[in-house]
């Protein structure tokens, strides 16, 4: 493969482990829905949903995985969850899941919100200097 070419193949990396997990993207289609989650729909034959669900196993939600399409280059998503599919009309040997990712994103310093003072309470050393 050449260094311009795209490669057939979806790259899922475990942050923590550096574990990964390739797929082929023939089997998938990504959605971008609400609160900047995607969901990625894979449409597999059974044996490469087994390596898809192994790789998910003890995965927690909000853990953090590098997504890399095709080579282009990675970017950071925190996993939210499997779910099954809704179409079960396939073949025997064809199953589908999605994986819902949600972007990682390192809020800027402006965007942390200013907490408000909630508390009224004056400790006493500030209190005899009046």
């Amino acid at each position: 493969m050449d260094d311009n070419e795209i490669s057939p193949y979806i790259t899922m990396t475990k942050v923590r482990s550096g574990e990964k997990l390739q797929i082929e993207q023939k089997y998938v289609k990504i959605r971008e829905g609400q609160n900047k989650l995607m969901a990625v729909s894979y449409q597999a034959p059974i044996y490469e949903m087994v390596e898809l669900e192994r790789f998910f196993e003890d995965f927690a939600p909000s853990e953090k995985i590098k997504f890399n399409i095709g080579g282009t280059g990675s970017i950071g998503v925190n996993f939210r969850g499997i779910i099954e599919g809704g179409q079960k009309n396939f073949s025997k040997n064809i199953d589908h899941k999605i994986i819902l990712l949600e972007e990682y994103k390192c809020p800027k310093k402006d965007e942390y919100a200013i907490p408000k003072r909630s508390s009224k309470f004056v400790p006493k050393v500030a209190q005899k200097s009046k």
